[in-house]
């Protein structure tokens, strides 16, 4: 049976081309496992990605992708029609369908890990196959350096962060 290893970004280029480019590092230095990345259709118009998976597909073999069926989202169901909700909003009804990909890949190979996108929380999800749940953070490393202060922040301060 063959190795694989599931890579889950957010939708959007930026998220979809730092997964695809750690997977093609993880190909490098395992060129026996196969990668398969799983694609949420966008709830908004997040850049061309058609072409640059086609492209993807056609030049790196041991790359394919899952497409996920298109949630539909009502404009109600959600407190605010920002961007970050919206894609919160999509991965979280995702998780159905989240968990029948994995299904249905571990029929025709044996998944040895599960990597998401920070905003991609699934661990029920990968618990419920017994996977190791590992997260990328594709933003750089400033960003991630803010993020972690925030804790910080929040015990030296009695200020509201909200403008």
């Amino acid at each position: 049976m063959m190795y694989s290893i599931v890579l889950y970004p957010t939708p959007g280029i930026g998220h979809l081309v730092s997964m695809i480019e750690l997977g093609k590092l993880i190909l490098e230095y395992c060129p026996s496992f196969s990668i398969t990345i799983l694609i949420i259709p966008p709830p908004l118009n997040t850049g061309l990605t058609g072409h640059y998976i086609n492209r993807i597909s056609s030049t790196t073999a041991s790359i394919t992708f899952h497409h996920l069926p298109a949630i539909s989202i009502s404009p109600n169901s959600i407190s605010s029609p920002r961007h970050k909700t919206l894609i919160f909003e999509v991965v979280r009804l995702n998780k159905p369908n989240v968990h029948k990909a994995l299904l249905t890949i571990s029929k025709t190979s044996s998944i040895r890990a599960f990597i998401v996108n920070t905003f991609c929380t699934t661990p029920d999800v990968a618990a419920s196959f017994n996977l190791p749940l590992y997260y990328f953070y594709t933003l750089g490393a400033a960003d991630l350096s803010v993020i972690l202060y925030f804790p910080t922040i929040h015990k030296n301060t009695t200020e509201s962060s909200k403008t």
